[in-house]
């Protein structure tokens, strides 16, 4: 199974400068959450912008660059050159995640089975930006409201998505 697991404001923003936008404690606990275990499917830019590997996640890194794996911790991180390469090199019995960014998740859409998505709301500025999700193929199952309070700046909304 393949999920996409993104937060996007109410204009799809992810992120600006390879940078989170918000900071939301919450929603980095579910993240956290839901995709320990688990393999991860992430860009070079993506896996670039973490303070290196997740624990307990195999990283499957897409990039066009040569030899990047040779960069990389080859313990916890497969380095491919395609999305198609990234899924055959994931469990297919477990959920696997796509963690971004905007052009990887393009990539994964029309391969994912779910979304779990924080709409952050609000909109943003950014250079990166989630895929429009089109209610044609799409089911919202669940969503759970998150208010502003002092740890959280702005408001949220956890979704989940089931391809129809």
């Amino acid at each position: 199974m393949i999920t996409l697991i993104a937060a996007a404001a109410e204009n799809n923003a992810l992120g600006k400068n390879n940078e989170m936008i918000w900071h939301l404690p919450d929603d980095f606990k579910r993240f956290k959450q839901l995709t320990s275990g688990h393999d991860i499917i992430l860009g070079r830019k993506t896996y670039e912008s973490l303070d290196g590997p997740l624990p307990n996640r195999k990283h499957i890194i897409i990039t066009r660059q040569e030899n990047y794996a040779e960069q990389v911790d080859a313990e916890c991180c497969i380095v491919v050159d395609s999305m198609e390469e990234a899924i055959a090199k994931t469990n297919p019995n477990e959920e696997n995640f796509v963690i971004g960014g905007g052009e990887i998740y393009k990539l994964a859409l029309p391969l994912a089975d779910k979304i779990e998505l924080t709409r952050v709301h609000g909109t943003f500025e950014a250079d990166a930006y989630f895929p429009e999700i089109d209610m044609e193929n799409w089911n919202l199952a669940k969503e759970v409201y998150h208010a502003t309070d002092e740890r959280h700046k702005v408001d949220f909304t956890y979704q989940t998505f089931e391809r129809k």
